[in-house]
């Protein structure tokens, strides 16, 4: 048989199938110049062995010593010269039942070309993208940028707030809680509360930690050393997380943490990192990134139904929802007021994007861009009707790896989308840490999954074990949002009296209070004790430790904590007495607005926290 004249493997097809082509140029774009191609048309002169019907029914690969191949074994052998594509032929050759079944499947589907190819526009397109148009450089140059901005956001938020939180003389002092974990917990103390302020809890140390994160966030966009700034984000707000106790126990909080975590092995090791010297990205990391919002998407619409809660099973939850929420915007006063038809309309569509999305992310090209809009849909709708901080801004960002170079080029600058077509190749050592890494990740998620199907108390014990081994990491988490619908909305109002009999109340800067007020916009803020304010309405202050503390702090007028309220109508001395108060709160109609003006309208339900005094 006559060998490649150049040397190398041929790959002859049926230049005339487009099928074939479509997959030819995807392999072209693996092999690169290791591998030759050529249509049947043109080389079955040079071949008589074999019938132009054999060649129009399989592609046929004539390595560099002659011997033919067809078929899988074909395929896999010419993708072999791609050192990432080895495995596929070593299950072919190794592997038993492999070259049957998969000498099968490729005959089936040579047998029904026509509506393979129709298969394949559906799912990828035009073509299907690889190295050049793929390599995910782009998107990774995107995604790291989003995710600087986003901790940039988190940081400052908390710098304005910490001091009064969590500071020396905060509602929750770090320096108390953190001698409690030392008094209680051993040596493991610093595997189970992993926070650098173990080294410092002053209030000098936690703004350290929150400017610092800020800087750091800025050399993250820029583009400097983004691997080692992308791991010393991550420790910084580890160590916020945990300093921050109640405060920091929200779910953007740690799904902050877990993307950062993924960042830190995404992240190119340059020191400037430039689009045109830029590395290929992990594909490993890139699918743990879509794991992630996987399990973001469905686990936050199953949580709803699992409850069983009417509200999420009738489709009603949005009727009272915008009203309901921690901290409302201007505009969710206006949807509130829609139909109830439309509420439970959007209420399914919620429900298909959250439980829907998860599979489209996990399919080829296009089904993944239509997951990838319907979440980006839904972010930005909850966006615009609720306050919640950074959290869709980073689902966003997750949604930016569902793309890919080709679809960012269409949308960035030309001047930053020129990516570069060296070849780059991973040592071993490399591969095989991410490897380690995957398979640690992979099992978390495994765990994750089975806590979310299985009832309380029956989760395997080697499934708990490893869920309690890793929880104090936060790097692969549950999520849920409103698994039980609130419903009415109660708020507390803190009055103070220098009498007992003449009271009057703290204003707070964004959760509802003066009934004309609007609505405020405060996202990507946090006001991280307003929303701890919106809980503490949800039950008994005895199951809210810190709320006392924080009467004891305006008793005493401590001004770090006074910093976080609107008004304190005791300007000149601190009040004898602190009670709390607790009201309904609705929406006004919309005569009721066009009356008075009035946003909110609010009854009076009773005492939350009795007088409580500093002085007898």
């Amino acid at each position: 048989m006559q060998s490649d004249p150049d040397k190398k493997p041929l790959m002859i097809y049926d230049g005339d199938c487009g099928f074939c082509v479509i997959w030819i140029d995807y392999w072209k774009q693996l092999t690169g110049d290791a591998v030759s191609y050529q249509p049947y048309q043109e080389a079955a002169d040079r071949y008589p062995q074999i019938t132009r019907e054999q060649f129009a029914s399989s592609v046929h690969l004539i390595t560099e010593r002659g011997i033919v191949l067809k078929g899988a074994h074909a395929v896999f052998q010419s993708l072999a010269c791609n050192p990432g594509k080895r495995s596929m032929l070593w299950a072919y050759n190794k592997i038993p039942g492999t070259s049957t079944i998969t000498e099968f499947c490729y005959r089936f589907l040579a047998r029904h070309r026509d509506a393979a190819y129709k298969v394949t526009r559906l799912l990828w397109g035009k073509q299907i993208l690889s190295q050049r148009g793929s390599s995910g450089v782009l998107t990774r140059w995107v995604f790291l940028r989003m995710l600087g901005i986003i901790y940039l956001i988190a940081f400052v938020s908390l710098g304005l707030q910490i001091s009064g939180l969590v500071g020396k003389e905060g509602i929750l002092p770090i320096q108390d809680y953190l001698q409690l974990v030392r008094d209680n917990v051993g040596a493991e103390r610093y595997w189970e509360f992993p926070t650098l302020a173990w080294l410092s809890a002053s209030d000098g140390f936690l703004q350290f930690l929150c400017w610092g994160g800020a800087v750091l966030s800025v050399a993250l966009v820029v583009g400097v050393a983004q691997r080692a700034v992308a791991a010393l984000l991550w420790v910084l707000y580890l160590s916020l997380f945990y300093a921050g106790q109640t405060f920091l126990s929200f779910q953007w909080d740690i799904l902050l943490l877990e993307t950062g975590f993924l960042a830190i092995f995404f992240a190119p090791p340059q020191l400037i990192s430039r689009i045109s010297n830029a590395s290929p990205p992990s594909t490993i990391t890139l699918w743990l990134f879509r794991l992630l919002l996987v399990r973001l998407m469905f686990f936050s619409g199953y949580v709803k139904l699992a409850t069983n809660d009417p509200f999420w099973w009738k489709l009603t939850a949005l009727t009272v929802h915008y009203e309901t929420q921690p901290i409302p915007t201007p505009l969710s006063w206006y949807v509130h007021q829609l139909p109830e038809w439309a509420h439970i309309g959007c209420c399914a569509v919620m429900f298909a994007i959250e439980m829907g999305s998860p599979f489209l992310v996990l399919l080829p090209r296009r089904p993944r861009f239509v997951g990838c809009g319907a979440i980006v849909l839904l972010m930005v709708l909850i966006m615009v009707s609720g306050n919640y901080t950074f959290f869709n801004l980073l689902a966003i960002a997750l949604c930016v790896l569902l793309l890919d170079d080709a679809a960012l080029r269409k949308v960035l600058p030309r001047r930053i989308t020129v990516i570069p077509q060296t070849p780059f190749v991973r040592s071993q050592l490399l591969r095989v840490g991410m490897a380690f890494l995957a398979c640690v990740i992979i099992v978390l998620n495994v765990a994750r999954w089975v806590e979310l199907f299985s009832k309380r108390g029956s989760v395997p014990e080697p499934i708990q074990s490893i869920s309690r081994w890793a929880s104090p990491l936060v790097v692969v988490n549950s999520y849920g949002l409103f698994r039980v619908m609130t419903n009415p909305r109660n708020e507390i109002m803190i009055e103070g009296s220098n009498d007992g009999t003449t009271w009057m109340e703290y204003e707070f800067r964004y959760k509802p209070g003066d009934v004309m007020r609007a609505p405020p916009w405060v996202e990507p803020h946090q006001p991280r004790l307003d929303w701890q304010m919106w809980f503490a309405a949800l039950g008994d202050y005895r199951h809210n430790p810190w709320f006392v503390n924080f009467c004891v702090r305006l008793l005493q007028g401590t001004p770090a904590v006074l910093d976080l309220l609107e008004k304190n109508p005791f300007p000149q001395k601190p009040p004898r007495y602190i009670r709390a108060m607790l009201y309904e709160y609705h929406f006004t109609t919309m005569e009721g607005r066009r009356a008075t003006g009035a946003w909110w309208k609010r009854e009076l339900k009773g005492l939350y926290l009795q007088p409580i005094s500093l002085r007898l």
